[in-house]
C-alpha cells in the first residue's frame, strides 16, 4: 500500500497528460516530421518528454522532501529537456548535445550522486574515491572524487545516448524504460537493499513508461522524441547511483541496448565516422542497431520488439537473484549472447 498511490498517479497522470497532448499537440505545430526519415505515413505528435518532465516533477514535489539530490536531478533532467526539446525542433549540432549531456552529469555528480566503488566480484572493491582534487573561487570551495566523477559521467552519458539511439521503434524506449523501472524497484525493496525512497522513485519511473507506453507502442499515436528517451535514460542512470551501486542490475536490464550501443560506436570508428553519426552511408553498408538488424532480417516491428524486450526481463530477473559475481558471469554472458544475435542476424540476411 505504500507504493500504491505514487504508482497509479503516475500511471494516471501520464495517461491524462497524454490525452490532453494528442489534442494540443497537433494545433501548436508539435508533430514529427517522417519525410525527413524517409517514412511514409502522417505526421504524429510528440516529443512527449516535456509531458514525462512535468508529470516527473510534479510527483517527485508531492511524494518527496526536496533534497538537493532531487532538486539537482530535476534541474538536470530539465536542462535535457529544454536542449532536447529545441534539438527536436531545430536540429542542434552533435557536439553540442553531448557537451549539454557532460554537463547535466557533472551536476549530478556536484549534488552528490557518483558511483565511489566498483564492487569487484571475486572479492573486495576497486576504490574511486581516492584521487581528490578541490577547486576554489574566492570563498567558494568544492572538492571533487576524480575517478568517481569520471566513472559516473561516463555511465550518465552512455545510458542516456542508449536510451536515445534505441528510439528506433516506437515503444522500444518506453517498454525497456518500465522493465528497468520495475527491476530497479523490486530491488530496492529486497532486504538486501531495502531503500524505500529509490523503490517509490523507480515504481514511478516505471508506471510513467507502462503509461506512455500504450500510447507509444507500435503503431504510435505519440512519440517520445529525443526529449523523451533522454529523460528515461537519465533517471534509469542515477537511479541506479542514487542510494548504492545497482550498475550491475541496470547493465543486465539495459544490456543488449548497451551492448549494441557500443557496437555501433566500433562500428561508426572503423569507418572513421563520429560514433554519434549515422545517415545512408551506415544504411548502405549495414543497419547496425540491434532493431534495424532484426528488421532487416525479416523481423516485424512488434516481432522485433518483443525479442528485446523479453532480453531485458529475463536478464532482469536473473538480477534480482544472484550476487555480485552471478551478475558478472550474467554480464559475460549477455554479451556473449549479444555477439551471437548479431552473428546469426548477419548470416540470416545473406
Amino acid at each position: 500500500m505504500t507504493y500504491l498511490f505514487p504508482a497509479l498517479s503516475a500511471f494516471l497522470l501520464t495517461i491524462l497528460s497524454i490525452l490532453i497532448a494528442l489534442k494540443v499537440f497537433p494545433k501548436l505545430g508539435l508533430m514529427d516530421r517522417p519525410a525527413k526519415y524517409g517514412l511514409d505515413r502522417k505526421p504524429i505528435p510528440y516529443p512527449g518528454g516535456i509531458l514525462l518532465f512535468i508529470v516527473f516533477t510534479a510527483l517527485t514535489l508531492i511524494f518527496f522532501e526536496p533534497t538537493f539530490k532531487l532538486m539537482g536531478l530535476l534541474l538536470g533532467g530539465g536542462i535535457l529537456v529544454i536542449v532536447s526539446f529545441i534539438d527536436d525542433r531545430i536540429s542542434l549540432p552533435p557536439l553540442f548535445r553531448l557537451a549539454v549531456q557532460f554537463l547535466v552529469a557533472l551536476l549530478m555528480v556536484w549534488v552528490g550522486l557518483g558511483v565511489t566503488h566498483i564492487t569487484n566480484p571475486f572479492g573486495g572493491e576497486i576504490r574511486l574515491d581516492q584521487f581528490l582534487v578541490t577547486l576554489q573561487i574566492g570563498n567558494f570551495s568544492q572538492t571533487f572524487m576524480v575517478l568517481s566523477a569520471l566513472v559516473t559521467a561516463l555511465w550518465i552519458m552512455l545510458v542516456v545516448n542508449t536510451m536515445n539511439w534505441l528510439d528506433g521503434i516506437p515503444g522500444l524506449t518506453s517498454g525497456i524504460s518500465a522493465i528497468g523501472g520495475f527491476t530497479l524497484f523490486f530491488l530496492s525493496i529486497s532486504d538486501f537493499v531495502n531503500q524505500p525512497e529509490i523503490a517509490t522513485l523507480s515504481l514511478i519511473v516505471a508506471m510513467m513508461a507502462l503509461g506512455f507506453w500504450l500510447f507509444d507502442f507500435y503503431p504510435p499515436r505519440l512519440l517520445l522524441g529525443d526529449s523523451g528517451a533522454m529523460f528515461f535514460g537519465l533517471l534509469l542512470a542515477v537511479l541506479a547511483i542514487f542510494s548504492g551501486g545497482k550498475i550491475a542490475t541496470a547493465f543486465l536490464v539495459l544490456g543488449f541496448p548497451v551492448v549494441d550501443a557500443l557496437y555501433v560506436m566500433v562500428v561508426r570508428l572503423s569507418h572513421f565516422r563520429a560514433p554519434w553519426k549515422g545517415g545512408e552511408w551506415e544504411k548502405k553498408r549495414e543497419a547496425v542497431h540491434l532493431h534495424h538488424r532484426l528488421l532487416e532480417s525479416g523481423f516485424t516491428e512488434k516481432q522485433a520488439l518483443a525479442i528485446i524486450y523479453a532480453f531485458a526481463a529475463i536478464f532482469g530477473i536473473i538480477a534480482l537473484f544472484v550476487g555480485t559475481q552471478g551478475k558478472f558471469w550474467a554480464i559475460v554472458g549477455l554479451i556473449l549472447l549479444s555477439f551471437g544475435v548479431g552473428l546469426v542476424l548477419k548470416i540470416k540476411r545473406k
